[in-house]
């Protein structure tokens, strides 16, 4: 029988505006633990955890006085850098990872390389300013920060929908699903590393 190493992490990160700590399990079933002090984020995070069959523990603490931005963005960097924990060297990996999710009237595409270069494009339109209390702008932020820290490319294409809580509920989604993809290990793949540079 063969046996994998634990795919799991566990950062803490403090600074003056936030204070985070996120666990991830690669191999989870899909359990989330959130607690962001933001409703709607917590919302999200407990749907990328589900449908990325990942088991996470967010807790953040923020400075939610002056806006949401700061607590977002930085969930999304600790996020990121134990996605990169996690992976190790991304021996035997499918390194990519691709899903179209509808939700009601939207339709959101998200596309993963797990390439170790940082990159995101986001086109993704939102018909009001907020989902509750949270500004709509702050989802890009989020997975900007994701995408950076956890080293990968990470495509967002909204295709259609015009309910701002169903596109950025399709689009957390469809990044779950396309990460879920990616850091599959790949049983064709001999847990060789999944570029022809030797290294990712």
């Amino acid at each position: 029988m063969v046996t994998h190493p634990a795919r799991t992490a566990s950062l803490t990160r403090t600074t003056a505006e936030t204070d985070i700590s996120v666990t991830l399990d690669l191999d989870g079933s899909g359990h989330g633990e959130i607690d962001t002090g933001i409703g709607f984020l917590d919302h999200m995070l407990t749907a990328l955890a589900r449908h990325g069959l990942f088991d996470l523990t967010v807790r953040a603490k923020g400075d939610l006085h002056i806006d949401y931005h700061h607590t977002t963005e930085d969930i999304g960097i600790v996020l990121g850098q134990a996605l990169v924990q996690a992976l190790g060297d991304k021996r035997g990996i499918r390194r990519f990872g691709h899903a179209v999710v509808p939700m009601d009237e939207a339709l959101t595409e998200a596309a993963i390389d797990l390439s170790g270069r940082a990159f995101l494009a986001w086109d993704v339109a939102f018909a009001r300013d907020k989902v509750g209390a949270m500004d709509c702008e702050l989802f890009e932020e989020f997975f900007r920060a994701l995408a950076f820290n956890g080293l990968f490319t990470l495509h967002v294409t909204q295709k259609a929908g015009s309910n701002a809580h169903h596109v950025a509920e399709a689009c957390f989604k469809a990044v779950a699903r396309a990460l879920r993809m990616a850091v599959e290990p790949d049983p064709r793949a001999g847990g060789a590393i999944p570029s022809t540079k030797g290294s990712l």
